[in-house]
């Protein structure tokens, strides 16, 4: 069944070559045998952080994103850094953008969330006996933090004042995983 969607491509060039973002365009042959071209986004991926406290909330962000010109609320993320691993990078995230150390860390999964145009993949995990602690955001970084019910979230969710996909997902993991549908693994 694979053979007959598969692309095989017989070219690359970059299109564009950014600080952390690249445009790559394929040529391809299609499975019908017709020569197309695909461009689409470089992204070395992220790491997503469900920090959940005893009292069953979580950390959310409140943080402007440029291309759409508005502020979102989202759960914590970073990029990953060159040959860094999803673990360490979310450990390194939580703590440079809420202040937040984490005792115990759980993987929860992989999601792709843009498959039309880039390869970004999101690796989430869950923290829990959260320990607070000093913030150490980048330079120009400017993002408010905000404990929040579950229950909240939720319902932040249900009524579109969340749009961010990662934490969309997010919160149906979390969802799953304090029902016991989701055993993550520890990390």
């Amino acid at each position: 069944m694979i053979n007959r969607v598969k692309e095989m491509q017989t070219a690359t060039e970059r299109v564009f070559d950014g600080n952390f973002l690249h445009v790559d365009r394929d040529t391809v042959v299609t499975a019908s045998g017709l020569t197309r071209t695909r461009e689409y986004i470089r992204h070395p991926g992220a790491s997503v952080i469900i920090a959940l406290f005893d009292d069953d909330s979580v950390l959310l962000e409140y943080q402007w994103r440029q291309p759409c010109r508005r502020a979102f609320w989202e759960l914590p993320a970073g990029k990953l850094d060159p040959d860094e691993e999803p673990s360490l990078c979310a450990r390194r995230e939580l703590e440079e953008e809420t202040g937040y150390r984490a005792r115990e860390w759980f993987y929860l999964g992989r999601i792709h969330n843009a498959i039309g145009y880039s390869d970004e993949h999101l690796e989430f995990f869950l923290a829990k006996g959260l320990v607070s602690g000093t913030r150490h955001l980048d330079e120009g970084e400017c993002l408010e933090v905000q404990k929040v019910r579950v229950s909240d979230l939720k319902q932040m969710v249900l009524n579109g004042e969340i749009t961010d996909v990662k934490t969309i997902v997010g919160t149906y993991w979390l969802e799953k995983y304090q029902a016991g549908q989701m055993q993550p693994k520890a990390c």
